[in-house]
């Protein structure tokens, strides 16, 4: 990039009679400073203070429109330049940012918008994700060239829940946090941060939009900035009328599209701008500087994530409650049911049978003291370690159960529509889908992670739904591990019942941040604490997008600062930086990266122990605990050799994967202490979407050779020959840890989307379990899609 600052634009291309505050080569050189570079290192300071760097220049241009001008400006510049210079490391930093200041401009002049409109037409030739990003952007300007201000106006009335009759979009971000993680001053920190921007009364929202509008068309050469905003603000709870017609206005012609003439839309919202100023008695100006309409942060609501939470619960309240359903009312074969189940109510996966009649008072304790109740889904109870269950099954003893009633069928139309909602989020255009759906396209055999939304690629579009829930999850890998686990329940309820699916989009955003260390731990706390990074998926995401690196990372290694900075002066007054930089990612953040979500059998010693059914997304660790300090030693002496390795004898029998695509099944039989079953990849070297089990020895002895130390796979069964058990724990979560496991099966996770459609397919064929019909276009797998700014840069 070039080290002067840019030509200043056309003088008769500025707003007039309001100079910038801030001078253009000020503005250069701040955007330089938030550009990610090749040099940059995840943790270093200059990377992590990038995010600080980005929101500061945002801020700045925040309260003058003649500075967004000038940034759009700028930035445009800059893009052309990288697109010249072929550095497209900076172009996803670039748009985003040039996007985020389009929608807050007061006033664009058409030639910008045209060169705007012409470079993200060009980004349409470069490879994926460059492609995706500048589709995605191209229809945006193309739509706001026409009809300005209708982003700022339809991201305002979806976000703040404006009640309308022409926009029946809403938002929501649900922002999920890990208590482990958020105790204490950084849960105060965020909650505090969120409430610091408060609840704003729905008609400033309202003046905000018709303001916008109003300028966004007219410009300053026929409007007068300070005078409407003064206007509007004297009209009290009358402006809603006005608002109405603002929305009839844009809306209207954004479904006239092209054949709409963007005269009448003009011609109305100058008619609108005289009737305002004159209902208030001012005289209409036809000229004048124009007032800033900062783009407020959405409706935000923060959960500690306890076992209490249910996140298919809080969606439906959210859906119940809202002000959008009595004024644009659903369907009513698609009505919602009762609130009163609980994820325990939810059939084994593996249930072929759908009704289950009662015959008795359906309470457990009129049963015969020999009739064995209903078990509910080992996957789908709230207990997470046979610990816990120990505890508590003398308590559950002297309960009341009802026992499962009767189990609804699913009908053939929800069915369909469940099938549809999984070709939509993710196709298997090569058939089948192996693998889980992981590979890119879903083609069988290949390891090559999926990412980004192609419409390319996606010969079943996605269809808009009037309500979007933005889940945002905040902590380390355990927190992952438990969103995958609710939205596998999510789905597999959805498959009973629908009621969601439909109605909302879920869109999944991931935060990464480390719990607070205890250096004066004892040493039985730290063999109890998790191995190695406690964010691999937050690590993976950077490495593969740096724009996340840079904002989205860096947000995780200052809400600590930010909790000490409170405590050392808690009188310094308070700016909503952490929900600015959450309002960023869940807006811009629009290209997924899917992680396959894998299932797991685990059985117990206890033959009269039912088995457990559980998921998990990143890891899964497997110990012998008398063998658990052993084994710390013998990772720290590396020159120990196999012979020397104690541990007890396990049985191996797994699907070893092979970038050919010629998976091999094979079986060994090895001793060791344990081993560690990665998801993730630690480096982009090793950035396959498979399984790496690793074992806790260097160097592993099977019964005819050395076994390798690291083992790619698809699934794998692992039980141990001896008397001795082991332990399990998913996804680095203690509070999901397993005790006296006898064997454990892994493989990816089916979606119940998939179940359904060959539940259905097998009552009507006989022997013939090949895909046909929709399912060779449907992805077997459940993968758990992950918002990032570019998906995955190569």
């Amino acid at each position: 990039m070039a080290s002067g600052p840019p030509e200043q634009p056309a003088g008769s291309l500025r707003i007039p009679r309001c100079s910038p505050t801030v001078p253009e080569p000020e503005l250069y050189r701040s955007i330089q400073a938030v550009l990610p570079r090749e040099t940059d290192n995840q943790l270093s300071p200059d990377c992590l203070n990038k995010g600080m760097l980005r929101w500061t220049l945002h801020k700045k241009v925040q309260n003058n429109p003649a500075n967004s001008l000038s940034l759009v400006w700028v930035l445009i510049k800059e893009l052309e330049k990288a697109e010249r210079w072929d550095s497209r490391r900076f172009i996803i930093p670039l748009i985003h940012t040039l996007m985020y200041a389009i929608i807050q401009t007061a006033y664009i002049p058409d030639e910008l918008y045209k060169r705007v409109y012409d470079f993200c037409k060009r980004l349409l030739t470069y490879p994926h994700p460059y492609c995706t990003v500048g589709l995605s952007y191209t229809r945006q300007i193309k739509t706001e060239r026409s009809i300005p201000g209708l982003m700022y106006q339809r991201m305002v009335t979806a976000e703040q829940r404006l009640k309308n009759e022409h926009y029946p979009f809403q938002d929501r971000v649900f922002i999920l946090a890990d208590p482990e993680v958020f105790s204490g001053s950084l849960g105060m920190v965020l909650l505090g941060d969120i409430e610091t921007y408060g609840s704003v009364n729905p008609f400033d929202h309202m003046c905000s939009v018709v303001q916008h509008s109003i300028q966004a068309a007219l410009g300053a050469e026929q409007c007068h900035g300070p005078k409407l905003a003064q206007a509007l603000k004297d009209m009290g709870q009358d402006v809603e009328s006005h608002f109405q017609e603002v929305l009839a206005a844009l809306e209207q012609s954004a479904e006239e599209g092209n054949r709409g003439d963007g005269g009448v839309l003009r011609s109305r919202l100058q008619q609108l701008y005289s009737k305002i100023l004159s209902e208030t008695d001012s005289e209409p100006l036809s000229s004048g500087g124009l007032c800033d309409c900062p783009l407020p942060n959405p409706e935000m609501s923060f959960h500690l994530w306890t076992e209490e939470l249910d996140i298919w619960r809080e969606l439906a309240k959210w859906f119940r409650s809202s002000s959008i359903t009595e004024q644009f009312p659903h369907i009513p074969e698609q009505e919602d049911f009762e609130l009163g189940e609980s994820p325990s109510d939810l059939m084994p996966s593996d249930m072929t049978r759908f009704s289950i009649m009662s015959d008795d008072s359906g309470i457990e304790r009129d049963l015969p003291p020999n009739a064995d109740p209903f078990t509910p889904s080992s996957l789908d109870t709230a207990s997470m370690s046979s610990s816990w269950e120990q505890c508590k099954s003398e308590q559950d003893a002297a309960r009341l159960f009802r026992r499962g009633g009767i189990k609804m069928k699913p009908s053939v139309k929800d069915s369909m529509v469940l099938m549809q909602d999984t070709l939509e989020e993710h196709p298997s255009l090569g058939g089948g889908g192996g693998g889980g759906g992981g590979g890119r396209g879903g083609s069988k055999g290949t390891l090559q992670r999926r990412a980004g939304n192609s419409v390319v690629q996606n010969p079943f579009p996605k269809q808009q739904r009037q309500f979007t829930a933005r889940i945002v999850a905040m902590g380390d890998d355990r927190v992952l591990g438990r969103l995958a686990k609710a939205y596998y329940i999510f789905r597999k309820r959805e498959a009973r019942r629908l009621f969601l699916t439909m109605k909302v989009n879920l869109q999944f955003y991931y935060i990464p941040v480390c719990g607070p260390t205890t250096p004066n731990s004892s040493i039985k706390e730290s063999l109890l604490q998790p191995k190695g990074d406690p964010c691999t998926l937050g690590s993976y995401l950077s490495m593969v997008d740096p724009w996340y690196n840079s904002n989205v990372k860096s947000l995780g290694c200052m809400i600590p600062k930010l909790a000490k900075m409170q405590h050392t002066n808690p009188g310094r007054p308070k700016e909503p930086f952490v929900s600015d930089v959450i309002s960023y990612y869940v807006r811009t953040g629009q290209q997924p990266v899917y992680f396959t979500i894998y299932y797991v059998k685990i059985t117990f010693t206890n033959m009269t122990k039912d088995p457990v059914e559980d998921v998990f997304l990143t890891h899964l660790e497997m110990e012998f605990p008398e063998f658990r300090q052993i084994s710390a030693s013998v990772r720290e002496k590396h020159k120990w050799s196999a012979g020397e390795v104690c541990g007890a004898v396990v049985s191996l029998n797994y699907k070893k994967v092979t970038l050919s695509g010629r998976d091999v099944d094979k079986g060994i039989s090895v001793r060791t202490s344990g081993t560690q079953i990665s998801a993730i990849p630690s480096n982009e070297a090793e950035d396959l979407n498979c399984l790496t089990l690793t074992f806790n020895e260097s160097q592993t002895k099977s019964k005819n050779n050395m076994a390798d130390s690291k083992i790619r796979m698809s699934n794998v069964k692992i039980r141990t020959l001896e008397s001795r058990s082991f332990t399990v724990t998913l996804d680095k979560d203690c509070r999901r840890t397993f005790k006296d496991v006898q064997s454990i099966e892994i493989c990816p996770c089916l979606d119940p989307g998939y179940s359904v459609q060959k539940t259905m397919r097998s009552k009507f064929s006989l022997g013939e379990d090949k895909d046909a019909g929709l399912s060779k276009y449907m992805c077997k797998g459940l993968p758990l899609p992950i918002n990032t700014f570019a998906g995955i840069l190569t």
